[in-house]
């Protein structure tokens, strides 16, 4: 039997997580390790002030109305929340949940894009960089919605069909794979991309504040910074194709790294 993980950035109850942990139940044994709330933009943040709790989650994921939510496979879904962030989901699944390697681990799906220079913000892909360093084939999905309750159904067969592949062919050590949607009915297809190049301004709305402090919401807009090229995650998603983009963990600038020999004594 396959042994899938799952963690995300939106929190156990969010209806991308209840949605995958359903599709990867078609796949084999889904142990889910979430945060107990949102978490999004924690990056790769861990927990290093405060104890983490874990627990198994007995609550009862209710669809809203007119929501299609997939059918699950023949296999079991084991939940556990956590207090922490996502990469803490990982490392305590890691070394107290899980009982073996799983041989796939996916983080979301995740409400909102992680195109981009986004992908360095993200709670989802975090997660998935910290499955990656832990020497697990990982993948993380999104969908680029703001809406808490979106349609993820366009998207059930990709997200099998991506993941199988990845089991069945395994990607190089320190790799991972981030896959995003377009909030489309139908998609166009699907793209292997790169990371575009990409740009967040106007990124502090003002905030009233009773007590006269200088208060700030996160809040921004995102510029694509190479609109006409077709080879990016960008591109795909606003023509309606789904984006594949590869990542690795080693951020070495390599032709930097031979211009700078010269400070070597």
């Amino acid at each position: 039997m396959k042994q899938i993980f799952i963690t995300n950035d939106d929190g156990i109850e969010a209806q991308g997580i209840q949605t995958l942990a359903l599709l990867m139940s078609r796949i084999g044994e889904v142990t889910v390790v979430a945060p107990d709330s949102a978490r999004s933009g924690a990056a790769c943040s861990i927990t290093p002030t405060r104890p983490v709790e874990v627990a198994e989650w007995k609550g009862r994921y209710h669809a809203p109305d007119g929501v299609a939510m997939p059918e699950p496979g023949p296999f079991p879904i084991h939940y556990y929340t956590c207090s922490g962030t996502p990469v803490d989901c990982v490392k305590i699944a890691y070394e107290h949940v899980l009982t073996c390697k799983p041989d796939l681990m996916v983080s979301g799906i995740n409400h909102g894009d992680n195109a981009s220079c986004s992908v360095h913000y993200s709670g989802t892909m975090g997660a998935v960089i910290e499955g990656c360093l832990k020497g697990w084939q990982s993948i993380g999905f999104s969908l680029r919605t703001l809406k808490k309750t979106a349609n993820f159904e366009p998207f059930f067969e990709s997200i099998v069909n991506i993941s199988e592949y990845i089991i069945n062919h395994p990607l190089p050590i320190d790799q991972c794979i981030n896959v995003n949607y377009p909030e489309v009915d139908k998609l166009a297809g699907t793209k292997v991309t790169r990371m575009a190049r990409g740009e967040w301004s106007g990124e502090w709305a003002d905030a009233k504040n009773p007590h006269g402090k200088r208060v700030f919401w996160l809040t921004g807009h995102f510029t694509n910074l190479e609109p006409e090229d077709r080879s990016t995650d960008c591109w795909a998603l606003e023509n309606g194709y789904a984006s594949v983009t590869p990542i690795q963990l080693d951020v070495t600038a390599y032709d930097t790294l031979q211009m700078l020999k010269y400070l070597e004594e």
